[in-house]
């Protein structure tokens, strides 16, 4: 049934097509349409998304009736300041004779409210114009933008860029900064002017281990820019060597408990360096915590996202973040912009709400009063000091200004490709996939003297200034430039570091250290301690004959046979030759038994030559009883050999004299025994075994037996 039903409404929509006049298949929208809060239309019109307000208020709808537009609340002066240096982009390619010569950029920019609906909403409303009633040949025509700069935010982007990828229509993000966007794949329509999370993450793994920090704390927004930089970061940092205590998560919509709980795993951390890759609106909700509760003497560590804000900077509840590190995008000088900012005024356009609302939060004042306290229109930027008016810092400001240069340089490589085609000055307008064929061939120099191009991932060549924040004499905090990263240099000149200008935290000029454990010094191994990262573990002294003359050495290894450790076990020497002296009481007496030995057996010899006539000698095998008694004499004067300095001649001698001499002694004494016991079975009658004994034989077998000790030891 299901299957026939189907078939049917297949077969209703192709019988539609085919029958209803094209006039008439139109599409109505459903929802309320999307209008832009800045726009001026002209030849050729680029979009722009930003986040303009902090937050979009959430409703519940009762589904019983047309939602009501999407309120957005909180003005956010940095989004607005990027929305300006957008237009002042724009006008300033307007008034050029060498870009887009006869050609006026137009520009709609949407209010995103740092929402993803809202951003993909904007996406679609720049593809399809914000009409309430489409027709099919609205499906044929050229997109209401050629392009779109924007977001700020990478979840925002993710979600735009999804959308938008399909179409063909390019996406220049001046501030989403995470990894994910590189995949080619997913969005083949992005573009961004600022560097990929790749590289700011292993340029904070690699500062981290710069400064011998091994054991770290890491905060993160919950979002795919905090989770995809921290994972970078993590995955970097595993490979430095570098270990992480705690990683902690929030977003500034969580409840106050949240933020409390962050910071109590910060307070009872042992680490003492923080690495917070973290956006700025969710890091702003933190930092009051841990201001309230006094936490101090940590070392922060930040991404692009909030290293730079001025906002934190000049709080002086915040000084806790004195000494704080991190990459920053690269400063530049816009000419001009100054001005352009501040001649923005509601007066130029009277309809237009978002104009005296930013003039309402800028002079704290309202247009809906006309007593004291009431805005005017005459109010004057120029004496103004806040975000918005200050330029000191245009690091994101001018990744808004390359984007816009990046799209207009597109844009007038495909003008002058069709105007060699066509021979006109104006022809159609490009369609998307053109455009964005160029775009990814796009090079050009701006006027600062930046390279600009993309590689095959849609990102710039990653550059960073590191700087490091240090208070002024009025305790407000600066930004002070002590270093660089350039992905373009050789590997080991990425990172370059100015040591000797950077103030830590507490305002120490002494580098902090965080380590889980300390450094094992030469003569110990590190064993990890079980449960706990390899950061963590105890020092063992190496054994007797091992050795470690590394920091931090995984393992001791022992010596050669000729050498020893020493008492601190980090080196090895030669042994010590250790031997009995003559002169040592127990060389003395071995001396004296040695000799005394020698003269009882030379007395006994003295006897038996005396003697050697009478029976009781000659039955004796007297050749033997001689040879005995010098063996003998060898074996007590072999001891000599074991006293006093060892040579090299004295030591092959001792084993292999004493070992034959004594060899010769049980010979003769083996010899004579057999003598005995033959001597007693050849009384027998007829018995003829003292043939086989005679003194040849034995003299023989004496013989035999000590040669084959004596080749042993030779052999030896």
């Amino acid at each position: 049934m299901a299957k026939r039903t189907m078939s049917l409404l297949l077969l209703l929509v192709v019988v539609h097509g085919v029958f209803v006049p094209a006039s008439a298949q139109v599409c109505s929208l459903l929802g309320q349409p999307a209008f832009p809060v800045l726009s001026a239309e002209r030849d050729i019109n680029i979009g722009a998304i930003f986040s303009i307000h902090r937050s979009a208020l959430l409703k519940m709808h009762p589904f019983t009736s047309k939602p009501e537009p999407t309120t957005c609340v909180r003005l956010n002066l940095r989004e607005f300041k990027f929305a300006q240096t957008f237009i002042f982009a724009i006008e300033e390619i307007n008034n050029s004779t060498q870009l887009l010569p006869g050609v006026s950029l137009g520009y709609k920019i949407y209010d995103a409210c740092s929402s993803i609906a809202l951003a993909i909403q904007s996406g679609m409303a720049l593809m399809n114009g914000y009409a309430e009633i489409l027709s099919d040949i609205a499906c044929s025509r050229s997109p209401a933008v050629q392009a779109i700069v924007g977001e700020s935010s990478s979840s925002p982007t993710i979600g735009l860029a999804t959308v938008v990828g399909p179409f063909n229509i390019p996406v220049v993000s001046h501030f989403a900064t995470c990894a994910c966007l590189s995949n080619r794949k997913r969005y083949p329509s992005f573009f961004r002017t600022i560097p990929s999370d790749y590289y700011q993450s292993r340029a904070l793994a690699q500062l981290v281990k710069y400064f011998g920090w091994t054991w770290v704390g890491t905060i993160r927004s919950r979002n795919d820019y905090g989770n995809n930089g921290i994972a970078a970061f993590e995955e970097a940092a595993k490979q430095e060597g570098i270990c992480i205590e705690y990683s902690e998560t929030i977003l500034r919509n969580d409840p106050q408990d949240q933020f409390l709980k962050t910071m109590e795993v910060i307070k009872k951390g042992t680490a003492r360096v923080v690495v917070a890759f973290i956006s700025l609106g969710d890091f702003v909700p933190l930092v009051k915590v841990i201001a309230e509760h006094n936490i101090t003497g940590l070392q922060w560590i930040g991404s692009e996202s909030w290293i730079t804000s001025r906002n934190l900077a000049e709080t002086k509840e915040y000084s806790f973040l004195s000494g704080a590190v991190g990459f920053a995008v690269v400063n530049a000088k816009l000419v001009g912009l100054h001005e352009f900012l501040v001649n923005v005024n509601p007066n130029q356009e009277l309809k237009n709400e978002l104009l005296k609302e930013f003039w309402e939060t800028a002079f704290q004042c309202s247009f809906r009063t006309s007593a004291s306290g009431g805005c005017t229109g005459s109010e004057k930027l120029a004496g103004l000091q806040n975000e918005y008016t200050d330029l000191s810092e245009l690091r994101i400001e001018h990744k808004v200004y390359t984007a816009v240069y990046a799209v207009a340089n597109t844009l007038h490589n495909v003008l002058k490709y069709f105007k060699s085609l066509t021979n006109s000055s104006k022809g159609e307008l490009p369609i998307p996939k053109k455009v964005l064929q160029y775009m990814r061939d796009v090079n050009f120099t701006l006027k600062t003297g930046e390279n600009i191009l993309f590689d095959a991932s849609g990102d710039p060549v990653a550059r960073y200034d590191l700087v490091n924040w240090q208070p002024a004499e009025d305790g407000i905090l600066q930004f002070r430039h002590v270093g660089v990263y350039d992905s373009s240099l050789p590997s080991e000149q990425h990172l370059q570091v100015n040591q000797e200008h950077m103030l830590w935290a507490g305002k120490s000029g002494q580098l902090p250290v965080s380590l889980c454990s300390k450094s094992c010094p030469p003569g110990t191994r590190k064993a990890v301690q079980k449960g706990r990262p390899v950061c963590c573990y105890d020092c063992i002294p190496c054994a007797e004959g091992e050795i470690s003359n590394d920091t931090d050495s995984s393992d001791c290894f022992s010596c050669d046979l000729e050498y020893w450790s020493n008492e601190s076990r980090d080196r090895c020497v030669l042994k010590v030759v250790e031997f009995l002296s003559y002169t040592e009481i127990m060389g003395m007496v071995l001396c004296i038994f040695s000799f005394i030995g020698v003269l009882l057996t030379a007395m006994v010899s003295f006897l038996f030559y005396l003697h050697k006539e009478t029976p009781i000698v000659r039955a004796n095998n007297s050749e033997l009883s001689f040879l005995l008694l010098f063996s003998l004499s060898l074996c007590f004067l072999c001891s000599l050999t074991f006293i006093g300095q060892p040579t090299e001649w004295s030591c092959m001698l001792r084993h292999t004299a004493f070992g034959i001499t004594f060899v010769l002694c049980i010979s003769c004494v083996l010899g004579k025994t057999l003598v005995v016991l033959m001597a007693f079975r050849a009384t027998l009658p007829g018995s003829n075994v003292m043939k086989w004994f005679g003194p040849a034989k034995q003299r023989l077998s004496v013989v035999s037996l000590t040669l084959i000790q004596a080749v042993a030891d030779c052999a030896v």
